[in-house]
């Protein structure tokens, strides 16, 4: 079974650094692409094409792959995994990492932040702030959409407490979701993934 590991946009570290050797550890194969080269807009096109790229050096066409999305990654798994179907790679399933879901049409981060979060959800504009580190224009791009997306079943892996009403939005969805520590994340990701696996 192989798991692609959708790494931060940005060249942020992951919050999970020892989960792809902790997956070898249990029969999982992880594939960590690099996407860098989105620090420029348009931003999250640039990320999808560069995990693409790279997914299509990294793994055979016809092997079937799930694609973790971690932190800003989640909601660009859709587009991720629409490349991965033209190149003829089938996709068994989904999860996301401390993610925001993908919404219908076009949003933007600040947008899904907003509709996603109890501070946004009351009108106070959580959705709007922007980090130190990120380029002007990230929060308010467009994200591109799959109309058709989900294509394969889903799963929520949730660490951070932060993002617990987002979790509770996945399970609303009839996705999985499990809850763990970051140091349980390998197995509690290894769960997810057989359970997708035998769903698709």
């Amino acid at each position: 079974m192989i798991a692609v590991l959708l790494p931060p946009p940005l060249g942020r570290p992951s919050r999970l650094p020892g989960l792809a050797e902790e997956l070898a550890d249990r029969g999982v194969i992880p594939i960590r692409p690099e996407a860098g080269g989105d620090e420029d807009p348009p931003h999250a096109a640039r990320y999808v094409a560069r995990a693409s790229m790279e997914i299509n050096r990294l793994v055979a066409a016809a092997s079937p792959v799930a694609l973790v999305g971690e932190g800003d990654a989640g909601p660009l798994v859709g587009a991720v995994g629409a490349a991965q179907r033209a190149a003829h790679r089938p996709v068994f399933g989904y999860v996301l990492v401390d993610a925001l879901l993908p919404q219908p049409g076009s949003p933007t981060r600040a947008e899904l932040e907003r509709a996603q979060s109890p501070a946004g959800a009351e009108g106070e504009g959580g959705g709007d702030r922007r980090r130190s580190d990120e380029p002007p224009a990230y929060r308010s791009e467009r994200l591109p959409m799959v109309a058709d997306w989900p294509d394969a079943p889903c799963g929520y892996l949730l660490t951070d407490p932060a993002r617990a009403h987002v979790a509770r939005l996945a399970r609303m969805r009839g996705w999985s979701v499990r809850e763990t520590a970051p140091e349980g994340a390998a197995e509690a990701l290894g769960e997810l993934l057989t359970e997708l696996r035998g769903r698709d």
